[in-house]
């Protein structure tokens, strides 16, 4: 056997020539096949490397013959990287392939069925498809194991032929079988044809479901993987049933491997939909907890796949590290992208206990030097304040001391979320308008700019130089980015609201309204403008009400996932879904979407979330069936028109359609004419009327009422269930 490091010395780039050559030599004195192993390192070594060793087929085919088990791991090696690509070739290595498949060593008959499935050739796919049934029943452990892989190889190439061939069948015999690591493997090839869109449907009943869990102590870290994820499978059809179950494999919890212990946990957050005991879901709770603390001490990649899977798991379970907030403080060498994810999860446990802890260590986070953490931590400052109540007082202080900075983006971020806390405290902070009117020359991107010109219009009335401060930040409206510029649309003309006897508001208000009407390409800055334009022309009395309106606190509910997609996400915990938070068949193709299922055992919230998947799409193609069917009236459609008459219009249709729209307008332009002829007894001493002027050459018409249906807020405070 090689020396560690020895095989180093092969790692250089060969010529075709020489290697073949070389080959050729090796053929004639070799009797210990030493030469024709050294070369075929050598042509390995430069297949790793990236170079192109297709043109040695032939003569690495012929090596074949050689009885030696390295050569023939070699061979086949190369078989799996250039087989494929040698279609016309191919069929030199069909003898040896069928040799190996009945040779006496179980190495070399689970070397070849493995070579022979990553060909994807008819010829190779046929040679396979007869061998393959007897490697599924070989008398040794590590043949059928390794077959058990193949039909899945098999399926991907051909799903018919496996089908047919009774090949899904023979795997889930082999769930069954004495030795764990076959039922691993039968467990993760039907896995895998599961997931495909194609494939066969995969389920487990309890009794396969126990046998599984037998199998699980024996096996390997991988083949614990596959059988835990399996069991997502399992539909439980009694309460009793998911808690045994869950009973049975949180000792899993305790195990070394990460991937191990994030899998038990999505096994477990499932089994949870469908249990009753609350006393034992608390308790699984607990359990859960010190294992993903404990992940948080390993190299920060494997941090942050933890961190994106806590942060999921708290939002559905936050019983599992409500008193560990604590463990997600950063530390000074924490990559950005950990910190960034930890302080995430410190805002969703924030709680009225923890708060002050909270707020002290987001303080000392705004002071470091990496703008991006800054932005965050100053945000969750305000998110925390308006989270938490009792911890709203301290958080406006800690925001004022980081007004005081003078740091530009510091400043910005700070007027952001002071906007969202007047919106959440209506009438109990607004003492530090001035405070941040004096930052307005800090203030250069658009969000700080608009929430900051949102505040100018809202407390306009409490701002005495108001109309000056927003002429001020009108000087460059035509460059602003649209949220700006409707921000400073509806900000003019509340200040015209609140000051009407003002010519500078008056001024202000005709100067704005005139550039988003005419000067201005956006429509949707275009219609509001036109809108507000209107309504004041009409009546300025309702339009204050209207632009005035009491507006409703804002909450951290937009904060929430939707119970249903969490849910749907959790069965993808530990897996690249659940880093980016999407589920796999938005970003990966053809991959199969996964839900819970509904069942006598599943409990009434997470019945009343279900997700219903989406049905796989069907070729749109015409159902033909056969012999005389019903004739109904309702579905009988007239003759087609000639061929000569279809290039002209149709009109019939079009008139049935137009119509409708015609009646609308017709009743639009009624309206209008009767608004005109019918003087307005309500601007008799309207203190707005002063405003005709302005709005002299814009014709008005009278508002229609529009309807819109209310949206329905679901409250589910209590995520425990």
């Amino acid at each position: 056997m090689a020396q560690p490091g020895q095989d180093a010395k092969f790692f250089q780039r060969g010529k075709i020539e020489e290697l073949r050559s070389e080959l050729q030599a090796a053929e004639a004195k070799d009797k210990k096949f030493v030469k024709r192993k050294t070369v075929l390192k050598r042509i390995v070594a430069n297949i790793t490397m990236g170079n192109d060793m297709s043109p040695l087929f032939n003569d690495v085919v012929q090596c074949l013959g050689t009885p030696l088990l390295e050569i023939k791991k070699m061979v086949y090696l190369y078989l799996i990287s250039y087989g494929r690509s040698r279609p016309n070739q191919i069929h030199l290595v069909i003898p040896y392939f069928l040799q190996d498949v009945n040779d006496r060593n179980p190495l070399i008959r689970a070397l070849a069925i493995r070579t022979m499935s990553y060909i994807p050739i008819p010829v190779v796919t046929e040679a396979l498809t007869e061998n393959l049934r007897h490697c599924l029943k070989d008398r040794d452990a590590y043949v059928r194991k390794t077959a058990a892989i193949c039909v899945a190889k098999l399926y991907a190439a051909d799903p018919r032929k496996a089908e047919k061939g009774g090949f899904v069948e023979m795997l889930r015999d082999l769930m069954l079988d004495s030795n764990a690591t076959v039922v691993a493997n039968a467990v993760a090839a039907l896995s895998e044809i599961g997931d495909r869109q194609d494939g066969v449907i995969f389920k487990l009943n309890l009794a396969t479901a126990n046998k599984l869990l037998h199998a699980l102590e024996e096996s390997s870290e991988w083949g614990q993987i596959y059988i835990l994820d399996s069991l997502l499978r399992y539909v439980p059809e009694r309460h009793a049933d998911a808690e045994q179950m869950s009973e049975r494999i949180i000792v899993q919890l305790q195990h070394a491997n990460s991937a191990v212990v994030l899998t038990t946990i999505k096994a477990l957050l499932y089994l949870m939909n469908y249990m009753e005991d609350r006393k034992l879901i608390e308790a699984c709770c607990r359990k859960m907890g010190p294992p993903l603390v404990t992940l948080l001490s390993s190299g920060p990649e494997v941090q942050y796949v933890a961190l994106r899977n806590i942060l999921l798991i708290i939002q559905r379970r936050p019983a599992v590290l409500k008193n560990d907030v604590r463990v997600f403080f950063c530390k000074y060498n924490d990559p950005i992208y950990v910190k960034l994810a930890k302080l995430e999860i410190m805002y969703r446990l924030a709680r009225v206990e923890n708060a002050s802890e909270v707020l002290a260590e987001l303080q000392e986070y705004a002071t470091e030097v990496d703008i991006d953490f800054v932005r965050k931590a100053v945000r969750s400052i305000g998110r925390l304040a308006i989270k938490v109540e009792p911890a709203a007082d301290k958080s406006i202080e800690a925001l004022l001391s980081l007004l005081e900075t003078k740091v530009s983006y510091v400043v910005q971020e700070a007027i952001i979320v002071i906007k969202d806390i007047f919106r959440r405290y209506p009438g109990k902070y607004e003492g530090v308008i001035p405070t941040l009117c004096g930052h307005l020359d800090l203030i250069d991107e658009p969000e700080s700019k608009a929430a900051m010109v949102w505040i100018l219009g809202q407390y306009a009335n409490r701002i005495d130089n108001a109309d000056e401060l927003l002429d001020v930040m009108l000087d460059g409206f035509l460059n602003e980015a649209v949220e700006v510029q409707l921000a400073l649309l509806t900000a003019a003309v509340k200040l015209f609201i609140y000051k009407s006897g003002s010519e500078s508001a008056k001024e202000l208000v005709h100067k704005v309204l005139k550039w988003a009407t005419e000067d201005v390409d956006n429509p949707d800055l275009r219609d509001r403008g036109f809108m507000y334009w209107r309504m004041l022309a009409i009546n300025p009395s309702v339009a204050g009400e209207i632009v005035l309106a009491e507006k409703p606190p804002i909450t951290t509910d937009s904060d929430r996932m939707d119970r249903g997609a969490l849910d749907q996400l959790l069965l993808h915990t530990g897996t690249i879904g659940s880093i980016y938070h999407k589920n796999p068949e938005t970003f990966i193709r053809n991959a199969v979407g996964k839900a819970l299922i509904d069942s006598p055992a599943l409990n009434a919230n997470s019945r009343a979330t279900l997700v219903a998947l989406p049905r796989p799409q069907l070729p749109d193609m015409p159902i033909v069936v056969a012999g005389p069917g019903p004739q109904e009236p309702s579905a009988q459609r007239p003759d087609p028109p000639p061929a000569a008459s279809i290039s002209k219009p149709l009109p019939q249709p079009e008139e049935g359609e137009e119509g409708e729209e015609g009646e609308g307008e017709e009743q639009e332009n009624g309206a209008e004419s009767d608004h005109d002829d019918v003087p307005d007894p309500s601007k008799a001493g309207d203190p707005y009327s002063s405003l005709s002027d302005a709005f002299r050459d814009y014709l008005t018409d009278r508002p229609q009422p529009i309807t819109s249906t209310s949206r329905q807020r679901h409250e589910d405070d209590d995520l425990l269930f």
